[in-house]
């Protein structure tokens, strides 16, 4: 059964012309990255959380960098450090040569993680959804303006679950910066590269209408934007969703097509077949 849906999976992409690749947490799991499923998932990553009785909704709110900047910059920073430690796996860059025998390409993610483009996909053709850990922005903002995390370093007291002083700081009215990402209950993330983002993403749309396969890494149901985005394209554009999910694989519909695996035992196997 697996067999056949790899075959169909391969089948799907070999025909379309542009190919769309949506990817959630679940996409970086083989590179080491926490997928953060469940508050027991997230507290395996970050034990001092749990000894504040934190989940990740919670702290992944910018009230922290008002109410205690130290300690959500020991959260973000933490995983600034860690993403940039990472070396993406290896179907990403078994994925890209996929993508890269279409006629053109685009990544829509709703993660942070800048790993897309540590794999060698272009800057201009991934949307993130959700902005990125790699730029900051002031926690104000005072200005509708972002600069790359290039250079800022962040030293983390494991134990007490505290950033140490300096602290990031707007170049500008000298408060407190925070990562250009889009948080629960956030009301001042700075859009602006995001919206550039998505404006080439709608324009690569355009030119997909008639010939398009999306396929999805996982991309869960607690934050279910990436899985939302696709089953509408999907929809509208009477594309075949691939969905790589070794948990919630379910597609809508008759047309989908379930690969219940992990991303890069999904992508080695797809790119097997279209070897063949």
């Amino acid at each position: 059964m697996m067999r056949e849906e790899i075959k169909r999976a391969a089948e799907a992409i070999e025909k379309a012309d542009y190919l769309l690749i949506t990817a959630g947490a679940g996409m970086g799991v083989d590179s080491g990255l926490p997928d953060f499923r469940g508050k027991r998932g997230f507290w395996r990553a970050y034990p001092a959380a749990e000894r504040l009785n934190l989940r990740f909704e919670e702290l992944a709110n910018p009230v922290w960098f008002d109410e205690n900047p130290h300690l959500a910059w020991a959260f973000y920073g933490h995983r600034l450090n860690l993403y940039r430690k990472t070396v993406p796996h290896e179907g990403f860059y078994k994925l890209l040569e996929i993508a890269e025998g279409k006629k053109d390409y685009f990544v829509f993610t709703s993660n942070v993680d800048g790993q897309f483009q540590k794999a060698g996909f272009d800057e201009n053709k991934i949307d993130e959804v959700h902005g990125s850990i790699h730029y900051l922005q002031c926690v104000e903002p005072c200005l509708d303006v972002i600069w790359s995390a290039e250079g800022v370093e962040i030293v983390v007291d494991e134990e007490s679950f505290s950033a140490k002083e300096p602290l990031p700081k707007c170049p500008h009215c000298k408060k407190i910066a925070r990562p250009n990402i889009l948080m629960f209950g956030d009301w001042k993330w700075v859009d602006r590269r995001e919206r550039e983002q998505r404006r080439r993403f709608l324009d690569f749309m355009d030119r997909a209408d008639g010939s398009l396969a999306i396929v999805e890494f996982g991309a869960g149901l607690a934050v279910p934007t990436v899985r939302m985005m696709g089953e509408d394209i999907s929809s509208a554009y009477k594309a075949p969703l691939i969905r790589v999910n070794p948990r919630d694989y379910e597609v809508p519909g008759d047309g989908g097509i379930s690969l219940p695996i992990g991303a890069k035992e999904a992508i080695l196997k797809i790119k097997k077949e279209l070897e063949k």
